[in-house]
């Protein structure tokens, strides 16, 4: 029993510029974050609000204190130090709130020291990766994820934030030119060594982004192979903290400003290095964790978490891990090809009795890109099931862009399988893309097969094949915007020569009904 180093988180009372930076949305985040809010209806507040820079720099300037990361959304800095130096922050600032030990045991009035124990276990140490070519045809259609395919829609416009150990080899591997050539990477950040080198690190991450983004013809496809993508290092292979926890919500709180919106996260916590911090199931209620609090808001910002359920249902600790236990995030499953739940894929429900994970996906002899040999090899866990299921939620969002981050989580659960009897391990089930598509975009106006729009694709003018009138048309981008809107007793032609190039949708409203269509601006 000794002193030692403790990590804490150190919550601030408030954001004395709070109302400057509110006027000026732009200073903390980009247009196309904005944006989003704005059609998603979600109001900008103060946990957009930077941290107030006095208070960091007071804080990272004390004797005995290192600074190890940052959280607007919590308004809190992650800090390193002795207890002693800790406890004096408190009586030395008065615009500290309060200070939170990741060793639990240190908030209760008497603490007490601790001793250390070594329970670091390579989370992806036991990946099992067997060389096997062949095709992504199981993982995609299990969901109905090709039918979104065939209907044109592959994550065109759709920004994804990957979070996770590291990606390797993506900037030269042949199965992401595809990426590369078309400028879909538009950047990334390890925030682990604080480096702009994002090709570096744990191989899980160039694993999980090919499930996503991986394309080799003929032999593999992911399930989004037209998104775009910023890649984050949030997680240390070599040790297991609760920083890593703050890392991944200082990288979520940049995805927000750069407008992105879906994040994968296949990563979870619940033990650490020092067991002190270990986490016990009453944590995992979606509100005690430091990650699963981060990943709360970032879903209340309009965008969509998918995260893994964890790896540990055939082990002592069988449940969810945090921040999969979050409310709002969209928590993944696994199954094997036979559609059978794979005894690995944790358990549910939270400690506060909600339901998760939340649905299924191909986990278990799944395909992904190997890292070394840019070959397609199959491996196991809901590492995996998590990436298939972001693109295919990207393919959809992409095709029903007028639907809110909430409205598309909830679709997509009232599709699967185990909807009406959901289960501890099964969550709601196997979701059916094909079924969420057909029944939100085709609430037809008439017979589909009579409405056709031409010409197709089109430069300065669109014409409609219908009988009806009076109705409301509106034409819409792949981000959800409405560029152009207009009431038509007769449907004439449609000018569109001041779109720019682009993927867009017309929509045909007559009452409480609706048609789609798809078309492209040359």
């Amino acid at each position: 029993m000794y002193s030692q180093t403790e990590d804490v988180w150190v919550f601030f009372k408030d954001k004395p510029e709070s109302k400057t930076y509110l006027s000026n949305p732009t200073s903390m985040l980009s247009q196309r974050s904005i944006d989003r809010r704005n059609r998603l209806k979600i109001p900008l507040d103060i946990k957009d609000v930077p941290i107030h820079t006095s208070y960091y720099h007071q804080v990272k300037n004390t004797s005995g204190i290192s600074v190890m990361a940052k959280s607007k959304w919590l308004n809190a800095v992650h800090v390193r130090g002795e207890k002693s130096a800790i406890d004096g922050l408190k009586t030395s600032f008065d615009f500290i709130e309060k200070i939170e030990f990741a060793n639990k045991s240190l908030n209760s009035p008497e603490g007490s020291e601790k001793a250390i124990s070594n329970n670091h276990e390579n989370k992806f140490g036991d990946i099992n990766i067997n060389f096997d070519y062949g095709v992504t045809n199981t993982q995609i259609t299990m969901i109905k994820g090709d039918y979104l395919h065939e209907q044109g829609f592959k994550g065109e416009g759709m920004h994804i934030a990957v979070m996770d150990a590291g990606f390797p080899n993506v900037q030269s591997l042949e199965a992401f030119k595809r990426l590369r050539e078309n400028n879909k990477i538009l950047g990334g950040y390890d925030f682990v060594k604080r480096s702009p080198n994002f090709y570096s690190g744990h191989y899980h991450g160039t694993h999980v982004l090919s499930n996503i983004a991986g394309y080799i013809e003929n032999q593999f496809i992911g399930t989004a192979p037209d998104a775009s993508f910023y890649l984050f290092i949030t997680e240390d292979v070599a040790r297991e903290t609760p920083l890593e926890e703050s890392l991944w919500v200082e990288a979520a709180e940049r995805a927000d400003s750069l407008g992105v919106d879906i994040i994968n996260t296949s990563l979870g916590y619940t033990t650490f290095d020092d067991s002190t911090y270990n986490y016990i199931y009453e944590d995992m209620d979606g509100m005690t964790t430091f990650i699963s609090r981060g990943a709360e808001i970032g879903a209340s910002r309009g965008m969509i978490l998918v995260v893994s359920a964890g790896n540990s249902g055939n082990k002592s600790w069988k449940y969810i891990s945090a921040p999969a236990d979050a409310a709002s995030v969209f928590t993944v499953g696994a199954v094997d090809t036979r559609q059978t739940i794979t005894s690995f894929s944790s358990f549910g429900p939270t400690s506060d009795d909600r339901v998760k994970p939340d649905v299924l996906a191909h986990g278990q002899g799944v395909y992904v890109i190997h890292y070394i040999s840019d070959t397609p090899s199959t491996t196991n866990g809901t590492s995996f099931s998590s990436p298939v299921m972001t693109g295919s939620v990207a393919c959809l969002w992409q095709a029903l862009p007028e639907l809110s981050h909430l409205e598309i989580m909830q679709n997509i659960r009232e599709s699967s399988d185990k909807y009406a009897n959901p289960s501890d391990q099964h969550g709601y089930g196997i979701p059916d893309f094909e079924k969420i598509h057909n029944t939100l975009s085709i609430k037809s106006l008439s017979n589909k097969n009579e409405m056709i729009l031409y010409p197709n694709p089109t430069e300065n003018f669109l014409f409609l094949n219908t009988k009806l009138n009076n109705v409301s048309i509106s034409i819409i981008n792949l981000l959800g915007v409405v560029v152009k809107e207009l009431d038509a007793t007769s449907l004439k032609g449609i000018e569109v020569s001041g779109l720019s190039q682009g993927m867009y949708i017309l929509k045909i409203e007559k009452e409480d009904s609706f048609q789609k269509i798809k078309f492209l601006k040359k």
